[in-house]
């Protein structure tokens, strides 16, 4: 395996790491709640406790909702194939810039990988899509700064 392909791979990886790192604390979330809420209907009688309910009841539509978008960001990142390699920026490509690294993934955020910082980003992302379709060569202007792309992995 090429070091490019295995940078991509690790990225990959690192990114897949922190969505199922979510996942499982969302899911976490759902679990007490659904256990204090089973403790606290054994034992409730009131209006005391019907507020309490209604406000536990919120909290978990919160987390499923969170849960919902958590694994459909999840689905998205399992359609990259990081071993993949194109002249033109798509998702999965690991675009060099003069003003960053950029990783079309899953807008994560900031990562860092060894002694450097990559930015994950969603092709739906702002400078996603200005990078989207984009070569080597190229330049895009984003928040009143030129930047032009280096290379693409």
């Amino acid at each position: 395996m090429s070091d490019k392909t295995q940078l991509k791979v690790q990225l990959y990886q690192a990114c897949a790491d922190n969505i199922n790192q979510r996942i499982n604390t969302i899911r976490l979330s759902l679990y007490s709640l659904a256990e204090a809420r089973n403790n606290e209907t054994k034992s409730s009688v009131g209006d005391k406790h019907e507020t309490g309910r209604a406000m536990m009841q919120l909290e978990e539509e919160k987390f499923s909702n969170q849960l919902a978008q958590a694994l459909e960001v999840q689905n998205e990142l399992k359609k990259i194939n990081p071993s993949a390699f194109s002249t033109q920026i798509g998702v999965g490509s690991l675009v060099i810039t003069n003003s960053g690294l950029f990783y079309l993934s899953i807008g994560i955020g900031k990562l860092r990988l060894g002694d450097q910082t990559y930015f994950c980003i969603s092709h739906k992302s702002p400078i996603g899509t200005l990078l989207w379709n984009k070569k080597k060569g190229e330049h895009i202007e984003f928040n009143g700064r030129k930047i032009e792309i280096e290379d693409i992995l």
